[in-house]
């Protein structure tokens, strides 16, 4: 067997009170597609780090061909050809397209020959099967085109070592097929490839090997042939995950939402449909269906130009989430980090801040007692790891950014709620969480409305889905005649879907 490239040494990290990591090791092979999983905050966001240079570890070492080395930065990792793929895309989004892909390359000397830059920035896209203008800027690119020329940056470096966290987590079907035959391509070359993914279909399809973090111990390292899902889960959480996508059966009450004709020019036209109280209604599609943008309007975020919404039989105009809100109407975006939180504030802070008055005094003071009250109770309900709520915000791991997300909706007690790819980047155990919260919502007499892109997750836990393409709506399906296939074929225009009226 060849000598591994990389080998991590009995690290271990602490931040205050938080061991994040405990005597891990790890070995990285050429040629080898390693998967890392664990719950978030099992350590592998700070694993990533300390291979990166972006964390130092309190002990260990890192060898590098056999060799003891010390990563400061990720200026010196890249140099030694480590590069790191993050869950979410880093790019700069006043720079064009090619510019990102080659913003750590200091060898393409002192004047920027722009038309070789462009023509090697679209083969490295090529590779990838992805067409971009690679001459605009970044500001307008969709998560998955993101993510593309993260990953296009990552291959431009000549890569030894590539560790890809969450790379897939916002790419359609198709696009994660197309990304795997290119890591399979980078394996073949010899890369050895860490791989931090939680949608563990794709570990058993990419991966020869699986490593289990837990607490920030290495729980088992496997070849992928000699274990399965259910041992990988029970090695993450430490006990079984039971009705990982089930919806409980719920009773319907009467029209929630009704939505009639919706459209907004550029974005999506003509789309109908109803919401029951007690009911989840499903939004599938491809990267580039609009079905965001749907969500958009009824938050009103980005409102529509033209048709009827209703809400218990009441026609409503929203132009501003603040009218949402009032209606009780409340929306979970796809972006945590951009749209979804303060990054910089307290989890506290985040949670209260769409229902502030609730907590002022007559004189406008913070009600700081009740303001954290309601915070850990939110801790303990959605099993925040945290060791305080005063903590900000950007140092949790994504999962629990999530909750954090989650629980500042939940406190302002909607009627409909409007969930926009709720289990993306999170754990197999957070996203049973998730299903559960749904499921309570559901059964309290909530509407939900579901956006998300993993197909399994919208047919299992839908009561009605509708299928978007291009900002056409292509069918609404019952549960019972919701099947992959039938979405698929709907959500790729193949033919038009039978059009379902809801009762």
């Amino acid at each position: 067997m060849k000598d591994p490239v990389m080998e991590i040494k009995n690290v271990s990290k602490r931040f205050d009170m938080t061991q994040a990591l405990d005597d891990v090791s790890l070995e990285l092979y050429p040629g080898e597609i390693q998967a890392l999983v664990g719950e978030n905050g099992a350590g592998k966001s700070t694993l990533i780090k300390i291979m990166t240079g972006i964390y130092n570890p309190d002990q260990g070492q890192i060898l590098l061909d056999g060799r003891a080395v010390d990563i400061h930065n990720s200026q010196e990792a890249q140099a030694l050809g480590i590069a790191a793929i993050y869950q979410e895309p880093m790019i700069f989004p006043d720079l064009n397209v090619a510019e990102n892909i080659f913003i750590s390359h200091q060898d393409r000397g002192p004047i920027v020959r722009w038309g070789k830059m462009y023509r090697d920035a679209e083969n490295i896209l090529a590779k990838l099967d992805v067409r971009l203008d690679v001459s605009v800027p970044a500001r307008g690119l969709t998560l998955a085109a993101q993510q593309a020329v993260e990953i296009a940056k990552a291959i431009s470096l000549q890569v030894r070592v590539l560790i890809m966290d969450e790379p897939t987590a916002s790419l359609s079907a198709h696009e994660v097929t197309q990304l795997f035959k290119t890591v399979r391509a980078l394996r073949n070359q010899g890369v050895a490839i860490l791989f931090i993914g939680h949608r563990l279909e794709e570990v058993f399809e990419i991966a020869d090997r699986v490593t289990v973090l837990r607490d920030g111990k290495v729980i088992s390292s496997t070849p992928i042939d000699e274990v399965n899902s259910e041992q990988v889960i029970q090695d993450m959480v430490g006990r079984e995950i039971e009705d990982f996508f089930a919806k409980s059966e719920t009773e319907t009450g009467d029209t929630l939402l009704s939505v009639h004709d919706l459209s907004k020019e550029g974005a999506f036209t003509n789309i109908s449909f109803t919401v029951r109280h007690g009911e989840v209604l499903g939004f599938a599609g491809l990267i580039g269906s609009r079905r965001t943008d749907v969500g958009l309007a009824l938050f009103g975020i980005e409102p529509a130009d033209s048709g009827q919404i209703l809400l218990d039989g009441e026609e409503v105009k929203i132009h501003s989430p603040e009218q949402a809100l009032k209606h009780g109407i409340a929306y979970v975006t796809e972006d945590r980090r951009k749209l979804g939180l303060a990054m910089p504030m307290t989890i506290t802070a985040n949670i209260t801040l769409p229902t502030l008055r609730r907590y002022l005094t007559q004189l406008g003071l913070l009600k700081r007692n009740e303001e954290k009250k309601t915070a850990e109770e939110f801790r303990r309900n959605l099993d925040i790891r945290t060791p305080s709520v005063s903590i900000d915000v950007e140092k949790l791991s994504g999962g629990n950014q999530q909750k954090v997300m989650l629980s500042k909706w939940l406190n302002a007690e909607p009627r409909l709620f409007i969930l926009d790819e709720p289990t993306r980047g999170i754990d197999v155990g957070a996203k049973a969480e998730v299903h559960h919260m749904i499921n309570d919502l559901a059964a309290r007499g909530l509407g939900i409305i579901l956006i998300s892109s993993d197909l399994l997750e919208v047919l299992a836990m839908s009561d009605w889905v509708v299928v978007m393409r291009e900002g056409r709506q292509m069918g609404i399906f019952e549960k019972t005649e919701a099947t992959q296939e039938a979405i698929m074929t709907a959500a790729m225009g193949q033919n038009q879907a039978q059009e379902k009226i809801q009762p």
